[in-house]
């Protein structure tokens, strides 16, 4: 039945079903807008699967697969990317608690005010509205693949996301927990499931590099570096990522829901420790479809679900249908956390402050509204996208827009909104300048561009048209947001001192376990302020004496992406 047996249907229904279902019965708790979008009750292990689940999803994996299909093993790095920004999570993720806000808009306002919180409203509903197209198209590509093209995959995402939008509207952050660490056990399994039957059809890990080897006539297949894909490159797009996580509106969900802050840091760092662990399965995967379908596959976004149509089945009968419903919930369990995020952006942000004074049960409506609108631009969106790898480089720009402003307002006292807003726009207009034809045909005229490989050549209707370099754009948006940043900021007035103590407050006073804030961004009554503990306290700079348990997980973090580095060459070198 449309290119699959009835056994997978089945599976793919109960298992829908079932996650739909668990996230409805997590609504009988919501009872207003906190309960809906930040929910401060879960441990350990339900923290570290939410990381995972909302940090991981279908188009991540075909994108890996497609990737190292036609670049070799340094196509890894379009996911593997976030690897060396990891460890800043242990960091990060009790700076997010700290915030006592339940939305990231919360947190530009305290700092800035409410105006650069609209803006940053604004942003995060672009985000959310590339990151669920983008996840949608991934999804209806792997659909596509597993059954030869015989299953209606825009249908069939169509129903997936009318059941993630209904219990994500009813069960909100809470649902989206729960169902997660389901959803994170499978994806995990299946990571890795696939690559046996492939090795074993092939021979082994060493015929796999024999193989690849004589398909494409290239050593460097196999490294984690080269050409098109090198050190520079990882290095931009892993600064690119350290600066925008921050402002991924969802992430304050993934580090504020825990107990306490521990629980955020512990979730944040090692769920999205584990997703680096499946990259590896997935890059794996992409380069074994090249020893077995050799280098003339025209679309390689199909590769991961080819692989999965051809070998599941072998294992077990239903086994194909279970993968499918998993990658299908993987992004049910993404997109309503984005859901959730978004509806709280807008309701706690926008209408709220315009509209004070309505009860609860309104305000969860109004959010449960804008949430569904969300969900309905980024279908739009999916329909327009032509390719999953382009949807991945759109979001990591718009990720990274506000970051810069983000950071310096962290780091640095004299940040002004004016600065803040000139930041942002700078980059947009940066980004937007850097994307056009005839400035890659300008900068291409300097023997310089060339040489430091600021220029590459992309086919468009039959011709070779000139682009900037993806890294070089990096570089030119995230330097000219600093700057333009920095010089506005020095020319405008400065906030108000009150208004910065009460902000760097927050960051100061860890959080107690059972705390109430008295509001977003507001510390709990009686409570007071820790002191301010940092490198250079004479200076403008705020920049906190690290604590021993921050140092200690720090470290941690960075031995742990060195074991996986070492495994990654290990495997290289069998």
């Amino acid at each position: 039945m449309f290119g699959i047996d009835w056994i997978d249907w089945i599976a793919i229904g109960v298992y829908l079903l079932l996650v739909t279902g668990v996230g409805l019965w997590a609504g009988r708790l919501v009872k207003g807008m906190r309960d809906f979008v930040m929910p401060r009750t879960f441990g350990k292990t339900l923290m570290i699967m939410h990381s995972f689940g909302t940090a991981t999803h279908s188009d991540q994996a075909v994108t890996v697969a497609s990737k190292c299909y036609t670049n070799g093993l340094s196509g890894i790095w379009y996911q593997l990317q976030w690897l060396f920004a990891t460890p800043f999570f242990w960091l990060i993720a009790p700076m997010m608690r700290r915030f006592r806000a339940i939305t990231m808009a919360n947190v530009f306002e305290a700092r800035f005010d409410r105006s650069v919180a609209v803006l940053f409203v604004g942003i995060g509903l672009m985000k959310f509205t590339v990151n669920v197209g983008l996840m949608l198209k991934g999804t209806s590509t792997v659909i596509d693949a597993c059954t030869g093209g015989a299953v209606p995959a825009d249908q069939l995402v169509f129903v997936m996301t009318v059941l993630f939008v209904v219990y994500g509207l009813v069960g909100g952050l809470r649902a989206a927990i729960i169902t997660d660490f389901v959803q994170g056990v499978l994806v995990i399994v299946f990571s890795f499931i696939l690559l046996s039957p492939m090795l074993q059809e092939l021979g082994g890990w060493s015929s796999v590099q024999t193989r690849v080897t004589s398909a494409t006539g290239s050593q460097s297949f196999f490294t984690l570096v080269a050409p098109g894909i090198g050190v520079f490159y990882v290095v931009m797009y892993s600064l690119n990522a350290l600066i925008g996580v921050v402002v991924q509106p969802q992430n304050l969900g993934v580090c504020g829901a825990g107990r306490t802050e521990l629980e955020g840091a512990v979730g944040f760092m090692c769920g999205t420790m584990l997703k680096r662990v499946c990259t590896v399965a997935w890059a794996m995967t992409g380069l074994a479809a090249v020893a077995l379908y050799g280098t003339q596959v025209k679309n390689p976004d199909l590769i991961y679900g080819m692989a999965a149509r051809d070998f599941l089945p072998q294992i077990m009968p239903g086994l194909l249908g279970i993968f499918m419903a998993a990658l299908l919930a993987t992004v049910m369990g993404s997109c309503d956390s984005f859901m959730v995020s978004a509806s709280g952006l807008v309701a706690e942000n926008l209408y709220r402050p315009w509209f004070p004074g309505r009860s609860e049960t309104h305000y969860l409506w109004v959010a449960r509204i804008s949430g569904l609108l969300v969900v309905v631009t980024g279908v739009v969106f999916a329909y327009w996208l032509e390719g999953v790898v382009q949807g991945l480089e759109i979001l990591w720009k718009i990720g990274a827009m506000m970051g810069v402003a983000f950071w310096l307002g962290m780091f640095w006292r004299r940040t002004t909104v004016a600065g803040a807003w000139a930041s942002t726009l700078s980059a947009f207009a940066i980004w937007w300048l850097t994307s056009q034809t005839w400035c890659a045909s300008q900068l291409a005229q300097l023997p310089s561009a060339h040489n430091w490989g600021m220029i590459v050549a992309k086919m468009v209707d039959g011709q070779q048209i000139p682009h900037i370099a993806l890294p070089w754009q990096m570089v030119f948006y995230l330097s000219g947001a600093l700057v333009v940043g920095i010089l506005v900021s020095l020319a405008t007035r400065p906030v108000d001192p009150g208004q910065l103590e009460a902000f760097y407050g927050l960051l100061r006073t860890p959080v107690q376990l059972g705390e109430q804030p008295a509001g977003p961004c507001r510390l709990p009554e009686a409570v007071v302020a820790g002191p301010r503990r940092v490198l250079w306290p004479s200076s403008n700079l705020e920049i906190p004496i690290p604590s021993r348990r921050a140092v200690v997980g720090f470290v941690a973090g960075w031995a742990c992406v060195l074991v996986l580095l070492s495994a990654v060459d290990w495997l290289v070198a069998l």
